[in-house]
């Protein structure tokens, strides 16, 4: 087995950057090498164990993104669509790979990541676990199988603190059947509906979000024609998914060359 893999975590005290700690903690290929915080947060200056109710870890917390990216391999990053651009910018110029779970990004702020991906191995993906993966590439199988008689409708929730929608696993879905269909996602995409809206116009794509309570994740394609429905589901009923996918992403970057990836890189799955 070769040397354990030294990774960063921004946005630590978050529910998301405490589960990936915990995720490298129990894996025997990687170690947890420095966590990073917003200026003036609680923790910074704080043993990360410590602040997060344990034992002393030997981490300490900080706002210091180039110092931290120094002494790291690679950084997994779920924090929000500004603060990652930062952060593909140092890590760019520190020369560590960049695994971004971010969502919420504009197509422009995605733009801004083409520039550190042409210096160092970045992967970006609305969602990292493996079954959500597979259902995008189910999603496009399907689309490109079924004509426009063949309404698609996607629905997704999640929790009450989430700040975007549709979710980034729901656009990824969005995408590919798009793709499926040989279209543009941007042409044919119903975001919302309210009032008297008419009839429902062929060949659009829809997109529902519901929010509430602690609901981790849940994704539904629907093709609905007359007479029949298809519909392709995905429910994560714990955070952890996301973590595992996030390490393996994290672990698949050593000796790649710089470039931007997604999930479907990681998994084999792109060329599917």
């Amino acid at each position: 087995m070769g040397e354990q893999m030294r990774i960063v975590v921004t946005g630590v005290s978050g529910r998301m950057g405490r589960m990936l700690v915990e995720t490298i903690a129990a894996s025997d290929r990687a170690v947890l090498s420095g966590a990073l915080e917003r200026s003036g947060h609680d923790w910074i200056g704080r043993d990360l164990g410590m602040a997060m109710g344990g034992v002393q870890s030997g981490v300490v917390v900080s706002d210091d993104a180039a110092k931290v990216f120094a002494a790291a391999d690679v950084v997994i990053d779920f924090t929000a669509p500004a603060a990652t651009i930062a952060f593909a910018e140092a890590a760019a110029a520190a020369g560590v790979a960049h695994v971004i779970g971010t969502t919420g990004m504009t197509d422009a702020e995605i733009a801004q990541l083409e520039g550190p991906a042409r210096q160092t191995v970045l992967v970006r993906a609305g969602n990292m676990s493996l079954g959500v993966n597979l259902l995008v590439q189910l999603t496009k199988r399907v689309a490109a199988a079924l004509d426009d008689d063949y309404d698609i409708e996607i629905v997704e929730a999640h929790h009450n603190k989430k700040v975007d929608a549709p979710s980034g696993t729901a656009l990824m879905l969005g995408e590919a059947a798009a793709e499926g269909r040989g279209v543009a996602l941007a042409d044919v995409s119903d975001r919302a509906r309210d009032g008297i809206t008419g009839a429902r116009e062929r060949g659009r794509i829809g997109f529902t979000a519901i929010r509430g309570g602690d609901i981790v994740g849940e994704h539904d394609v629907m093709f609905a024609a007359a007479g029949e429905r298809i519909t392709l589901r995905h429910v994560a009923s714990d955070r952890s998914v996301f973590a595992r996918g996030a390490l393996k992403a994290a672990l698949w970057t050593r000796g790649k060359t710089p470039g931007a990836y997604d999930m479907r890189d990681v998994l084999g799955l792109a060329e599917q």
